[in-house]
């Protein structure tokens, strides 16, 4: 078993806050919403990790998940579910146009996806406070990761998905020992009748950012970043931006880490890549309100970003303003024209999410909203592997007299 995962873990958990109103809420129970229906943030005494760890000791352990134990919610070792979470490396695409692009493969996670981050925290929390039974929207990958972290320790869960959410998807949850069904509407429609059953107290509601804890597990990718970027940061990050939760979790993250007087106050300019046929946050960072309305007759191959309402809008929203980044949308064709260019001249498989935010950065970059010198960061969500491809039917007869020349 991993060391990090036998040692004591000590915790620094002081309170639980709303993320709009900053009302407090007590550490060690179960919580979902804020009372006004807003996403609780969990705060930590950042004095005391200072005090008991230095960046130095977190570089000097092993590069998983779970380095970064006193950054983390579960108080017990018992709590924990993992399935090996790795830290996962940033893969140069010399090809991008870019002198230093880097795309943080996060389909390296068990279950395929950075949906393992937040899963595993959530799972682990329900866990330790005594959850037995879940239910879940989902557009696929968290699904999956649900179906692995929750079955592995024992919770009942049921998992509802949009009727057009990938075949494989359905199928891994299934074979991972959850219920899945099928739903003709949208995730948010799924969603509605989690909460539904929540309200009438069958379950626990794991929608996205309405339980606190997905956001710590998210907030990994930032504290990654940091290390691997020797205590520094890009100039650029170009995240797939559906709930949201990672580009939120990475924000938090940097705060923290500053905080704790790790990293500098400079910040990466935050990118939230969408699909043109489903932006209600770049419609809502364009018009410069703080909520995005929801984003009727939402349709794209990127089904990880077909998210047409985000509970957590606001905090995406402040992210993206505050860095003085930018929230873009991209088309279908150039999503797949990038996961296609990437395989064919950088040799990665990009999912359909992550092919979003390679077209969005070519978009960025003819915009001169980012230079081709800047050290920029991409998030592929998910193994392409999980994807349709397209046809590959060329054959050779072996009986036959073959050219060779022609091959």
């Amino acid at each position: 078993m991993n060391s990090n995962l036998t040692t004591d873990r000590p915790t620094f958990v002081t309170h639980l806050e709303c993320a709009m109103t900053g009302e407090r809420y007590e550490a060690d129970r179960l919580h979902g919403l804020s009372r006004v229906g807003r996403p609780l943030l969990v705060r930590y005494d950042l004095g005391g990790v200072a005090a008991a760890v230095s960046r130095d000791a977190i570089a000097a352990r092993e590069t998983d998940l779970w380095r970064w134990r006193e950054l983390l919610p579960v108080r017990r070792t018992g709590s924990i579910v993992s399935l090996g979470e790795i830290e996962t490396p940033l893969v140069p695409i010399p090809a991008s146009g870019g002198a230093e692009v880097l795309v943080k493969d996060e389909g390296r996670l068990p279950t395929g996806s950075f949906k393992a981050r937040g899963l595993v925290m959530a799972v682990a929390m329900a866990r330790e406070l005594g959850v037995t039974r879940i239910a879940m929207p989902t557009n696929g990958n968290a699904g999956a990761a649900l179906a692995a972290y929750a079955s592995r320790c024992g919770i009942e869960t049921i998992i509802l998905a949009p009727q057009e959410t990938p075949e494989i998807n359905i199928r891994e949850i299934a074979a991972q020992g959850a219920r899945v069904y099928r739903v003709n509407g949208q995730i948010d429609d799924c969603g509605a009748i989690v909460g539904r059953g929540a309200a009438e107290g069958r379950w626990f509601d794991f929608s996205t950012l309405k339980e606190p804890y997905r956001i710590e597990g998210k907030k990994t990718m930032g504290l990654e970043l940091a290390a691997q970027y020797g205590w520094a940061l890009p100039d650029a990050i170009f995240y797939p931006t559906g709930g949201g939760t990672g580009l939120i979790g990475m924000w938090k993250a940097f705060a923290e880490l500053e905080a704790l007087g790790w990293i500098g106050a400079k910040r990466p300019r935050m990118f939230a890549v969408q699909a043109s046929g489903c932006a209600p946050i770049v419609r809502a960072f364009e018009q410069g309100v703080e909520h995005a309305e929801r984003w009727e007759d939402a349709a794209t191959v990127a089904a990880g970003i077909r998210v047409p309402r985000a509970v957590g809008d606001f905090l995406i929203l402040r992210a993206v303003r505050e860095s003085g980044g930018v929230a873009l949308a991209v088309d279908d064709d150039a999503i797949l024209a990038a996961v296609d260019a990437c395989a064919r001249r950088d040799g990665l498989l990009l999912c359909p999410e992550g092919g979003a935010t390679l077209a969005a950065y070519h978009k960025a970059l003819g915009a001169g909203l980012v230079d081709a010198g800047e050290r920029v960061v991409l998030f592929n969500c998910a193994t392409g592997l999980k994807y349709p491809m397209p046809p590959a039917e060329a054959t050779l007869d072996r009986h036959a007299e073959i050219d060779l020349s022609t091959l």
